[in-house]
C-alpha cells in the first residue's frame, strides 16, 4: 500500500508510524486508519521489528475521527468507519510487538482512544486528553471501551460525560499514560523505552503481551489457570532455557526468538 496520510520508518529494531495530517489535526480519516492497519500488519509479521512507536507530526497528536466524514453518510458508511476503527485498536494490542504512543499536544475522542489502546504511552508536558463527543451530540462510545479499561469507570465517565480536557500529569496519575516528560525529551525518552524492551527475547515479549490481554478480563481463578499454562509452555521454550542459563552463568543471553 502506498501511504499518503502516515509515514512509515524503521530505526534499528523499532518500527515508527507517524500520523501525517497536521493540516487536519491528524484526524483519523478512513484512509489513514486503513494505512495504519496495513503498516501495523507489516510490522507485526516482521521478526526484525521488536517495538513499534506511534507518533504524529505537528502540534496535535490526533483530534479523533475526521468530522468531515461524519456528516450525511449512510448507515453502511458509518458502520464501515467504526468497524475499521475497532480493527485498528484491536490490531495495536494483537501484534506481538509492544506499541508505544509518543504523545504531544492534544489527543481527543478517537485520538484519546488511540493512546488508551497502545500498550504504553509517554506524553510531553503540554499534552492533554479529552473525549468531548458529548458536546457535539456524538457520544464517544467506541473511545469509551479503551478509556474505561485504562482508567476505570468513574474517571472514564467523568471524561465522557463532561468532555473536559485532562492535563498530562492527571492522565499519568489516572493511568492513561505511563509518564510525562519535557517536550524536548519526548522523542529520546520514547526511544529509550523502546530500546529497553527490545533487549529482551522477542518471543517472550510477544508471548507475554498476548497473555496479558487474554487474562486481564478474566476472574482471578480463570486468569491463574490460564497464566500457569502459558508460563509452563514458556519455560519449555529455547529462549527461556537460554535466559535462565545465562543468568546462572552470569553471561549475556543470546536470543533465538524461539
Amino acid at each position: 500500500m502506498e501511504y499518503r496520510q502516515i509515514v512509515r520508518s524503521v530505526e534499528g529494531g523499532t518500527g515508527v508510524i507517524t500520523l501525517n495530517r497536521p493540516q487536519r489535526r491528524n484526524a483519523l480519516s478512513l484512509e489513514l486508519m486503513l494505512e495504519m492497519l496495513d503498516c501495523l500488519g507489516g510490522f507485526g509479521s516482521d521478526e526484525a521489528i521488536r517495538t513499534v512507536i506511534l507518533a504524529s507530526t505537528g502540534k496535535v497528536f490526533s483530534s479523533g475521527h475526521d468530522l468531515a466524514e461524519m456528516v450525511g453518510r449512510s448507515v453502511t458508511e458509518y458502520r464501515r468507519i467504526f468497524d475499521v476503527c475497532t480493527q485498528l485498536m484491536t490490531a495495536i494490542q494483537s501484534i506481538p510487538q509492544p506499541v508505544i504512543a509518543q504523545v504531544q499536544g492534544v489527543a481527543t475522542a478517537a485520538g484519546c482512544q488511540l493512546v488508551a489502546s497502545c500498550d504504553l504511552a509517554i506524553a510531553s508536558e503540554d499534552a492533554s486528553f479529552a473525549t468531548p463527543g458529548v458536546k457535539i451530540g456524538l457520544f464517544c462510545t467506541t473511545p469509551m471501551v479503551a478509556l474505561s479499561r485504562a482508567i476505570g469507570r468513574k474517571r472514564a465517565l467523568e471524561m465522557l460525560l463532561t468532555g473536559r480536557m485532562v492535563d498530562a500529569h492527571t492522565a499519568a496519575d489516572w493511568g492513561l499514560i505511563n509518564r510525562v516528560v519535557p517536550a524536548s525529551e519526548l522523542e529520546s525518552e520514547t526511544r529509550a523505552l523502546a530500546s529497553l524492551i527490545a533487549g529482551a527475547s522477542n518471543f517472550t515479549v510477544g508471548l507475554g503481551k498476548h497473555a496479558y490481554y487474554a487474562q486481564i478480563e478474566l476472574d482471578q481463578s480463570k486468569a491463574y489457570a490460564y497464566a500457569k499454562e502459558v508460563m509452563t509452555m514458556n519455560a519449555l521454550a529455547d529462549d527461556a532455557q537460554e535466559g535462565i542459563s545465562a543468568f546462572l552463568q552470569k553471561r549475556r543471553a543470546c536470543w533465538t526468538g524461539k
